[in-house]
């Protein structure tokens, strides 16, 4: 009985307003295109942003390749850097910016310490293990230049080497020289 009644109510509609089923057809149109309208910016924004993200994802991996570049001890480019580190710079940084010169001694001669705070002097002797003489190239751990600048930039596990950020790419080139130079003349020096 009811769908007989809605029949006749749609027919009793087309009788008495035929133009309204155009107008509700029309309206419910309109409210699809809205919809439709709503869903494609609400896509397009999230198209715009995923290709922002993407952008920035791609510039931000090759900051960090080429940060780790750096880090590894190679140069970023010929023309940015110089080919080789110069150790007499190296030694300036080590005995200096780069407060190399607390644990491993001034100079790299470990029982030459620089006068500290008292409570400075006594954190460095009660590092376990000791800091390392950078002279003695039995004693070194670290056997390439890539591990030496890592451990210089990111500190060393294990030991009570902190990270040193501070010194830009060629001071790090150049203290990595240095260290090369105090390798080969604690060299020479044993019989």
């Amino acid at each position: 009985m009811r769908q007989t009644r809605s029949v006749w109510s749609i027919w009793l509609v087309l009788l008495l307003d035929p133009e309204k089923p155009n107008k509700q057809i029309n309206e419910t149109d309109q409210t699809d295109e809205i919809d439709q309208t709503d869903q494609m910016n609400k896509t397009g924004w999230l198209n715009f942003f995923s290709i922002l993200l993407v952008g920035w994802l791609a510039i931000q991996f090759v900051h960090m390749s080429r940060m780790n570049d750096a880090w590894a001890g190679s140069p970023l480019s010929s023309k940015s850097t110089k080919a080789a580190g110069d150790a007499e710079l190296g030694k300036a940084v080590f005995n200096g910016k780069g407060v190399c010169y607390y644990c491993h001694g001034i100079d790299g001669n470990k029982d030459q310490r620089p006068q500290l705070a008292p409570d400075t002097a006594t954190l460095i002797a009660q590092l376990n293990p000791p800091p390392v003489d950078l002279r003695n190239s039995k004693a070194l751990h670290l056997k390439t230049d890539k591990q030496r600048a890592r451990a210089i930039r990111e500190g060393h596990p294990g030991t009570g080497m902190f990270p040193d950020t501070r010194m830009t790419d060629q001071e790090l080139t150049d203290t990595m020289a240095y260290l090369a130079l105090l390798r080969r003349e604690g060299t020479l020096k044993k019989p």
